[in-house]
């Protein structure tokens, strides 16, 4: 017999509070049973104290290196497996519009409560810091983060003295295919608060796929090799190097550009080192 699993959230208090897709998700008023869906937010939990209320994450969900492997897993960001969710009895479900498969979301929502992030800029950043706060009752905790990351920033993009600033860059992700980070993209964000101006153009879309040939013609001043999802490596700077002899390429800490939760306390720091190296 098909039995379909209760809502978690019954028989118990709730709350409302809207996620960053416009839906208003109702949840318990102090959720016991968390699955993060998302590496960045599931880091954000751990940081905010929830070691016991995180029962599941996904193989990507890597930091803190402690939980790694401390956590029952439930597939990937793109692969979820469903019943391994159903297993753990979640009564909050984190995850994100463009990291997790919509349709799977979409079922996940028809038994669990989901709140659902939608990260373009550093203010929805910050935005879902304090949101994931209310969300698990720490919002002292989640403030302070999200005033941390908002002062570090804010003192960074005000300095005046940045040598690169109106440089270009070209962000890749990927080899074979070469994809890169275009425009509408929170990497983008991290790109423009450095100072530098993005090679691609929006029209070539959010994460486009580009040839050798393109690749020689935008000729950025830098290229940085991201270190996820594609683990580029120093080899692959010689390589690029034959296609745009004109740039400097390094390698770059692709969490440290794409990662929106707690992890951003981190990247000015980082971001002031790259400049150093840049203009070296």
């Amino acid at each position: 017999m098909n039995v379909k699993t209760p809502h978690p959230a019954q028989g118990s208090m709730t709350k409302n509070l809207t996620d960053q897709i416009g839906r208003l998700v109702t949840f318990p008023d102090s959720p016991k049973r968390i699955i993060s869906l998302v590496p960045s937010q599931t880091e954000l939990l751990y940081d905010l104290g929830l070691t016991d209320e995180v029962v599941g994450q996904t193989l990507f969900c890597i930091h803190p290196i402690a939980m790694r492997d401390a956590k029952p897993l439930v597939g990937g960001t793109k692969n979820v497996k469903i019943d391994r969710v159903d297993a753990l009895y979640p009564d909050l479900i984190i995850a994100n519009k463009e990291e997790n498969d919509k349709l799977q979301i979409e079922e996940l929502m028809e038994k669990y409560p989901v709140w659902v992030s939608d990260i373009k800029t550093l203010d929805d950043a910050i935005h879902m810091v304090k949101q994931v706060g209310l969300l698990v009752n720490k919002p002292i905790e989640a403030n302070a983060i999200a005033t941390s990351i908002n002062d570090s920033f804010n003192t960074f993009k005000s300095d005046n003295r940045n040598p690169i600033k109106g440089k270009s860059v070209l962000y890749l992700i990927w080899r074979k295919p070469w994809m890169c980070a275009g425009n509408d993209n929170f990497i983008n964000e991290m790109i423009s608060s450095m100072g530098l101006i993005n090679s691609t153009t929006e029209k070539m879309g959010r994460y486009p796929e580009l040839s050798t040939q393109e690749i020689t013609e935008l000729n950025p001043d830098f290229i940085f090799l991201s270190s996820e999802p594609y683990p580029f490596k120093e080899k692959h700077i010689d390589e690029l190097q034959q296609i745009c002899p004109q740039s400097k390429i390094i390698l770059v800490e692709g969490e440290l550009f794409s990662w929106y939760g707690s992890r951003l306390l981190n990247s000015v720091k980082y971001f002031n080192t790259l400049i150093a190296q840049l203009s070296s």
